[in-house]
């Protein structure tokens, strides 16, 4: 019975890694200067570049070559009798975005997921921003009450005055990065629009391509 049980908990951890995967994957990829980039979805920067897929352990589960892309991307070409100098630089361009917008998501859902994952990411930010807004009014009001009490006794302080004029800076500062990352919730869901249409194209294309 116990080794029964031992099979049965080992099987359940090898079917854990691939339900890990289809949760949360990491895209990395090297840079022509060397840096590492990483992403819910493949980073603009390692556009043509070798890129790795990583789950949520942190293991590499794929790899995506354009290089590799390309030698099928001219087979593919050959093989409907057009040779791949014929292909325009946009079509090569539209065809490899595709190729990484298929590698990316394996669904619809996928970018609504990333899509939720990102503005989640946004608001995060944009809460700590507005909490520490907060936190400087509160401290600015409690100069205001230091500075009223100098007056009171008919003094002068500049070091409060100085105070206060430093926090609003701060303040303006915050409020600037706070509206920048609501300004940011427009952008993100007009890519993921645009993924999503990207998407459809490409995987109708991709079933029109499997289907000849």
């Amino acid at each position: 019975m116990g080794r029964i049980l031992g099979a049965i908990a080992f099987a359940a951890i090898l079917a854990a890694p691939p339900l890990a995967q289809a949760q949360a994957l990491t895209y990395r990829c090297t840079s022509a200067d060397g840096k590492k980039y990483y992403g819910s979805a493949i980073p603009m920067q390692c556009a043509g570049r070798r890129v790795e897929v990583l789950n949520s352990g942190g293991m590499v589960i794929k790899r995506i070559d354009p290089a590799a892309e390309e030698a099928e991307r001219a087979a593919k070409a050959a093989r409907e009798g057009k040779a791949p100098s014929e292909q325009t630089t946009a079509e090569r361009d539209e065809e490899r975005r595709n190729r990484a917008l298929l590698a990316t998501y394996t669904s619809v859902k996928d970018i609504e997921d990333a899509r939720g994952r990102a503005l989640r990411e946004n608001a995060t930010q944009a809460g700590r921003f507005e909490q520490r807004i907060k936190e400087l009014q509160a401290r600015r009001g409690r100069y205001e009450k230091e500075l009223e009490t100098y007056k009171k006794e008919g003094k002068a302080s500049h070091t409060v005055e100085d105070n206060i004029k430093n926090v609003d800076l701060e303040i303006a500062a915050q409020a600037e990065l706070l509206q920048s990352k609501r300004n940011e919730v427009t952008g993100i869901n007009a890519k993921y629009d645009e993924d999503k249409k990207r998407y459809a194209t490409a995987k109708a294309a991709g079933t029109a391509g499997t289907a000849r």
